[in-house]
């Protein structure tokens, strides 16, 4: 029991020290002083743009392999020795530009006998039309039988067709001799010299003499997801679709061209169909074996609502965007987009003409949080 009265005044002594000490501390702050308010938080720096109508488009884009119009492998269309070689690699040609020569010697001679043979047949058949005209008088003197002028009648007609095959003989000795001028079979870029001066060539050769690739248009086969198919019908029927060229990894246009057509079949391995454009390539930017991105443009829509794709933010319930209040406030507002394109995104519900987004800063706010726009605001 003593024990627990002790307790109790130790308890009261403290409770007067306290007091004690509550009083001194009052005592020794001065007179008015009062506890500082919380300091209101410093506004965000967020950079934002108005919504606004702008025009897009709408477009498909597939990685893709650039080809030559045509290309053309120039082989010897008959043997012998290559003499001369007129061609600079690389360089540009017309067609019918001469390339090459073979040694024309034996293909002269061959020509030269074609003719011989044709005059030989053609002096028999003149010796034997008089001796037909001589039988033919002997016979109405009964001097000569009807089976002589007959016979004289077939040998001419042997040798009317003998002198048929000699011209026949004659023109190809001709084709001949002008295949021994190798000449450009269309206008294009050359590439690389396979075969020197000295070679003896063979219309059979496995190795070309060289290569000729037209890249005046170009064209560009790329590929799209079988799901696109049925638009790229429908928009192909409407006219003719424009095609942009751009670099597999990005960056500025290289050409612009035309859709020319689609593949007859989906490759059933990947899902894809292939699609050919042509470009006009004047400035050479587009390259036969070139990786190149095709971007097709289906269609325009014109004053569509759009937000800057900056300005989208992926939330748990879908895309959502930052808006800027009066009062200089965010509110977080969910929205739902439809075509990208160059940086916009089509706006189909949730936000008006006008409305102020942020675009950049976004990763330090939520709802009710204060900004500050700074410079570079503008229009979607």
């Amino acid at each position: 029991m003593g024990s627990i009265r002790l307790h109790g005044e130790t308890a009261k002594l403290c409770h007067i020290a306290g007091r004690s000490l509550f009083l001194a501390i009052l005592l020794v702050l001065p007179p008015g002083a009062r506890a500082a308010p919380a300091a209101a938080p410093t506004p965000v720096p967020v950079r934002a743009a108005v919504v606004a109508p702008r025009d897009l488009r709408v477009t498909l884009q597939g990685l893709g392999t650039v080809q030559a119009t045509r290309t053309v492998q120039v082989r010897a269309q008959v043997g012998g020795m290559l003499t001369r070689v007129l061609f600079r690699e690389g360089a540009e040609v017309k067609k019918g530009a001469l390339l090459a020569e073979i040694d024309p010697r034996p293909f002269q001679a061959a020509l030269d006998a074609a003719l011989a043979k044709r005059a030989q047949d053609a002096a028999q058949r003149a010796n034997a039309e008089r001796d037909l005209a001589r039988f033919r008088s002997l016979a109405a003197r009964s001097f000569a039988s009807r089976q002589q002028v007959d016979t004289q009648r077939s040998l001419i007609a042997q040798l009317t067709a003998q002198i048929a095959a000699d011209r026949a003989n004659i023109e190809a000795a001709l084709l001949n001799l002008s295949f021994t001028r190798i000449t450009a079979p269309i206008s294009g870029r050359l590439g690389l010299r396979l075969l020197d001066p000295g070679n003896l060539v063979t219309a059979s050769g496995a190795a070309p003499i060289v290569t000729i690739a037209e890249i005046h248009p170009i064209a560009l086969v790329f590929s799209l997801p079988q799901q696109d198919l049925p638009a790229v019908i429908a928009a192909m029927r409407v006219g003719r679709l424009a095609v942009d060229a751009l670099p597999a990894g990005g960056g500025a246009t290289l050409d612009r061209g035309r859709l020319v057509t689609i593949d007859n079949t989906i490759d059933s391995a990947t899902g894809t169909f292939r699609l050919k454009a042509s470009f006009p390539n004047p400035a050479d930017r587009l390259w036969p074996g070139q990786l190149v991105t095709g971007r097709l443009l289906l269609r325009r829509l014109h004053a569509v609502l759009a937000v800057p794709e900056a300005a989208l933010q992926h939330g748990p319930d879908g895309l959502f965007v930052y808006v800027i209040g009066a009062d200089g406030k965010v509110a977080r507002q969910a929205v739902t987009v439809g075509v990208e394109d160059g940086g916009l995104a089509e706006v189909r519900k949730g936000l008006a003409a006008g409305a102020r987004v942020v675009v950049s800063g976004a990763s330090r706010l939520a709802d009710g949080v204060a900004v500050r726009v700074e410079a570079g605001a503008g229009k979607a």
